[in-house]
């Protein structure tokens, strides 16, 4: 098997069904197409992995933005208990056009709840907070274009720009056709990476837009990414708008880094293997990087150089060798 057709059967154990996904989108589109009807909504969009084509298999959930007009909120933005109230609007809103007893664009939620950000919405099950859901947040438009978003823990309203995150998305995999692919690959990786805690999805795509190349195959694009990532992931990973700080401040980084420069080492023999006509050997070297799912050849049977001696007959006794005392020291 060459390397390509080996990241290729790869990618399928991390790329979410079609089938799955187009469920996923039409489940966000009917919550932009029952919103966006209501006469106090300037505009809805998704956002979140789904909306920039990076999502990990399986899709649990997907994430909508509600835009509000400031006019008819005009309280909404200021710290408070506005930020509480924006989220009520919302449930109210999903319950009432989407509710599984009575809703009038649908009956797909059967539980909405308010959460620190956005209203969680359960389309499964209503006992099942495992099932998939729908994550709708409210958000008011500033002038430049940004977004302000209730927090209800703080009662304040915080900044964000998901369309800035989406962008560059989108303008990384115009120039390579490979990063989306990689950016789930990636976040496949990290689930395998012993270190203490969670690694959250969004640090590794950050990380793959400041630290992928644009150019090259899928083997030389990770070789590159896990060395840069290695060489900069101390200096934290930050919010791209440059809005929200750092995106995990709990993450282990010194645990991460070591992962990547392990991953980094392994990277650049299997590349070097693959260079010198190796390429059983290069494919191991990829599965020792990316899991067991990766395929690649076993390891060949080391030769027995020599055979255990035939006994025959009675065998001798064997006499105790006599103990001594010894000088300790």
């Amino acid at each position: 098997m060459r390397i390509d057709e080996a990241f290729d059967d790869f990618q399928k154990s991390v790329n979410e069904d079609i089938d799955q996904t187009r469920l996923a989108r039409d489940r966000r589109d009917l919550f932009r197409k029952a919103l966006g009807s209501e006469p106090d909504v300037a505009e809805v969009f998704g956002s979140g992995s789904l909306s920039r084509s990076t999502q990990l298999k399986p899709i649990h959930d997907v994430d909508v933005v509600v835009v509000y007009d400031a006019v008819q909120h005009p309280g909404w933005g200021t710290p408070g208990l506005s930020a509480e109230q924006a989220l009520d609007h919302t449930r109210g809103q999903v319950n009432r056009l989407l509710g599984k007893t009575n809703g009038t664009h649908g009956r797909e939620v059967w539980r909405a709840l308010p959460r620190n950000h956005a209203v969680k919405c359960f389309l499964d099950d209503s006992d099942d907070d495992s099932g998939f859901t729908v994550d709708v947040m409210p958000a008011r438009r500033q002038a430049d274009g940004t977004l302000l978003i209730p927090e209800k823990l703080t009662q304040i309203w915080v900044p964000a720009h998901p369309e800035h995150l989406i962008n560059l998305v989108a303008a990384h995999q115009g120039e390579w056709e490979h990063f989306r692919p990689l950016v789930r690959v990636l976040k496949r990786w990290r689930h395998d990476v012993p270190v203490p805690g969670r690694i959250k999805s969004l640090v590794m795509e950050v990380l793959a837009l400041n630290c992928m190349p644009t150019s090259g195959n899928r083997a030389s694009g990770l070789r590159t990414f896990f060395t840069a990532a290695a060489a900069r992931v101390n200096e934290g990973v930050r919010d791209p708008a440059d809005l929200c700080g750092e995106i995990q401040p709990d993450l282990d980084y010194d645990g991460l880094q070591t992962a990547l420069a392990e991953a980094a080492e392994l990277a650049d023999r299997a590349c070097a293997a693959a260079a010198a006509g190796d390429t059983d050997d290069a494919l191991r070297l990829w599965q020792e990087i990316l899991g067991d799912s990766f395929p690649a050849p076993a390891k060949p049977a080391r030769p027995i150089t020599g055979a255990p001696a035939l006994i025959t007959g009675t065998p001798a006794l064997i006499t105790p060798r006599p103990i001594k005392d010894a000088p300790q020291g």
